[in-house]
């Protein structure tokens, strides 16, 4: 049995922690690729066969708490919420339980009640028992219906009657079938049930029948859990242990005692069951309505669980709710992602997975009241719910900790707040006076490793990509970009790495005796083949131009730049820099001298661009493209042929609009582009994901070996996008621009 135990799971993006849930065994190979494709997720058809006026499907997070122990047994839990701060507080609870021993939980029968209403009964009690004796052939009746169930050791235990008196006076009787559903939830298997032996009901009875439905109050199937702590695990800064355990014991007797309280109580308990509910394909609304109505069951509603102080002074907890649920049919056989939980959490029976959402349950309502009696519920609350808002203001991973503080410091948890001081420290970080600069990024659409070999390449510029401040310094050159998290002091000395491009910047132009501070701001992922290196240099020496009051043109930035990329890149085409430059759109092709032709395209092309997990290196991937060419130089020379062909095409296509040719030229360059072995499994997986999102065509762009993907979806950015997202990738912010470019 697998360790339950992941500790940093949120520290790792999504893509990693798909990999380290395979790695420990806790995803198959298959479920894995699943979620990495995003393929969990129902589509649109298959959702349409399900409920009726379908036009579309609804997202929400698919997350995992780890830690739980139950029954002795390991578990990691699948939650599918919205909330935040619910799967956090999930697995804290869970890892503390575990050093205690985990959690107890425990399910005597499982059984799902039908209910017949019968009415215009001339003498109630009379047909009460006449049917009370004609139970035995009710019973047989009724197993009729579904003689498998009882064949896997399932079918009707009891039929219950007594008689129901309408605050009008008017008596029915009430039959209960009791149901042993296996693994089943079992709600058509009952209704069924009831349905077929009304008629027989009603002839015994002399009455009508006007209900024959299941009830959701499954109070015959009561499922119980426990835990314990220790008062040493409970402190926290500022209050010991025992003073936490008996603010938590105060706080379950006011919930007890004020229905009001009891509310918000029990749905925090309901916050971790329904999360599990909806990843395992079960019923949370029949889940949440039995449970409040057991809550009440004796005339006021109360808490549904319990805490109190053990004989040793520890905390023990209890919760008892009804809980009737299925592993298999419906939707926990048609769903994708009811399927992919069920297999995450790994239950052999659906009693298991009842005693599994009890734990959860309560573990749920110890962290809740936990925070409550302590820090207080908002302060876990509002610092995950600033994390998404800085992400979503594009705050980079190295800023996002320091800005969360802030926003949480301002009380101001909102998008402008997180751009206003994500402004306010670049303002900080560049003085006034600093020299400012700009560089383009680019996108190849056709002919990557080809324009090595001489032939075009068509490509587009992310316009205004990066952007290069730049002061004179007395001590010594530093290089900051923030969003790679990267700061470095120059070895003015160094012939390796950043400090080499840099050096050989400085002496380029003239001030390799002069120091400088540089900060840089980049929307271009690093490693990713968008031309961020070149774009960088370009940036950077625009700005040094200025600040050292030097008339640079583009032709003479170019040539810097190139010489640069050459150093990092080993044999580069040129068309990063020179597209960084020119922030054109551009066939471009490298021989003796250069060949640019920037076109006019009038609009910004309806491309997509997502990110790869893994980083792609040009330096590696053209050496060894290299490599391949000198073993087999005519074969390659036809492939690049080809390519140099399409670019030339494609260039009159993007002209012209004429977008779905263009994006057949794409999707066969990218053939191509695998056959050189440039292409990796994670970027085939995308080109599919955009292609079956709508894309008229979808390569890699770049270097490969890793790195970006292009998708050319007129009608489509959204979809595309989305399903991307929702399997994991990064994508690149598009907007309208200048009409030649992507902004």
């Amino acid at each position: 049995m697998s360790d339950s135990r992941v500790s940093g799971l949120y520290k790792l993006n999504v893509a990693e922690r798909i990999a380290e849930l395979e790695r420990r065994g806790w995803l198959s190979a298959s479920h894995a690729r699943d979620l990495q494709a995003g393929r969990q997720v129902i589509s649109a058809v298959a959702a349409d066969k399900i409920i009726e006026n379908v036009v579309g499907v609804f997202g929400l997070p698919f997350a995992i708490a780890p830690n739980f122990i139950v029954n002795e047994r390991e578990y990691i839990v699948p939650l599918v919420v919205e909330e935040p701060s619910i799967v956090a507080a999930l697995s804290s609870a869970a890892a503390l339980a575990r050093e205690c021993g985990g959690f107890s939980a425990s399910q005597e029968e499982s059984l799902l009640a039908g209910q017949i209403h019968i009415a215009d009964i001339a003498d109630v009690d009379a047909a009460i028992t006449s049917l009370g004796a004609a139970a035995e052939e009710l019973q047989s009746l009724a197993d009729a219906v579904h003689p498998r169930l009882k064949a896997r050791g399932g079918g009707v235990r009891d039929i219950e009657f007594r008689a129901l008196d309408l605050p009008d006076g008017t008596r029915l009787v009430v039959v209960h079938v009791l149901v042993d559903t296996c693994d089943a939830m079992g709600a058509n298997l009952v209704n069924t049930i009831c349905e077929s032996i009304a008629p027989r009901i009603e002839q015994i009875s002399g009455g009508a029948a006007v209900l024959q439905i299941l009830s959701n109050l499954a109070d015959r199937s009561i499922v119980s859990a426990t835990a314990s702590f220790p008062i040493d695990a409970l402190a926290t800064t500022g209050m010991s242990g025992a003073e936490v355990r008996d603010r938590i014991v105060l706080a379950n007797e006011i919930a007890v005692a004020d229905p009001h309280r009891a509310a918000t109580h029990n749905k925090g308990v309901m916050n971790g069951i329904d999360a599990l509910a909806i990843a395992t394909g079960n019923d949370w609304r029949a889940i949440e309505a039995g449970a409040h109505a057991y809550a009440a069951r004796n005339g006021r509603y109360a808490a549904l669980t319990r805490w109190l102080v053990g004989a040793d002074g520890e905390l023990l907890g209890e919760i008892g709710l009804p809980l009737k649920v299925g592993i298999v049919g419906g939707t926990a056989t048609s769903n994708p992602a009811a399927i992919l939980g069920l297999a995450i959490v790994g239950v052999e029976s659906a009693s298991q997975l009842a005693e599994l959402m009890a734990a959860v349950g309560l573990a749920q309502n110890f962290a809740a009241l936990r925070a409550l009696v302590t820090g207080g519920i908002q302060k876990g609350h509002m610092r995950l719910h600033a994390r998404s808002v800085a992400a979503a203001a594009g705050t980079p991973d190295s800023d996002l900790d320091e800005l969360v503080g802030k926003l949480i410091e301002s009380r101001e948890v909102k998008i402008w707040k997180a751009q206003e001081i994500l402004a306010e420290q670049d303002s900080a970080a560049v003085p006034g006076a600093a020299f400012t600069a700009t560089a383009a990024g680019k996108i190849i659409l056709l002919g990557e490793h080809a324009a090595v070999y001489g032939r075009h390449v068509l490509a587009l510029p992310i316009v205004d990509a990066v952007h290069a401040a730049v002061t004179a310094s007395e001590q010594s050159t530093t290089l900051t970009v923030r969003d790679w998290g990267l700061r470095a002091v120059i070895d003015r000395a160094s012939t390796d790495g950043i400090d080499a491009v840099i050096n050989l910047l400085l002496e380029r132009l003239g001030v390799a005796d002069d120091n400088f501070t540089i900060h840089v701001r980049s929307k271009l992922p690093r490693g990713m083949g968008l031309g961020s290196s070149a774009a960088i240099v370009v940036a950077i020496a625009r700005a040094i131009g200025r600040c050292k009051d030097k008339e640079l043109d583009d032709e003479e930035i170019n040539a810097i730049a190139f010489a640069c990329e050459k150093l990092a890149h080993g044999t580069p085409s040129g068309i990063d820099n020179t597209i960084s430059c020119y922030a054109s759109a551009m066939l471009f092709r490298k021989a003796d001298s250069l060949h640019i032709e920037r076109l006019e395209i009038g609009e910004r092309p309806p491309v997509v661009v997502g990110f790869s997990r893994e980083m792609g290196l040009t330096r590696n991937q053209v050496a060894g493209v290299k490599a391949r060419f000198d073993r087999n130089s005519t074969h390659y020379n036809a492939i690049f042929d080809q390519i140099d062909e399409m670019s030339i095409e494609g260039a009159k296509a993007l002209r012209s609009r004429r977008y779905t040719e263009l994006g057949a030229l794409m999707n066969i360059c990218h053939g191509l582009l695998n056959a050189i072995q440039v292409s990796t499994p994670d970027l085939e997986n995308m080109v599919a994901l955009a292609r079956q999102s709508g894309a008229v065509g979808a390569k890699l762009t770049g270097a490969g070996g890793g790195g970006a993907m292009v998708a050319l979806c007129p009608g489509f950015e959204d979809q595309v996008r989305s399903a991307l997202q929702r399997a994991g990738y990064a994508t690149l912010a598009t907007a309208a621009s200048n009409g030649a470019a992507i902004d």
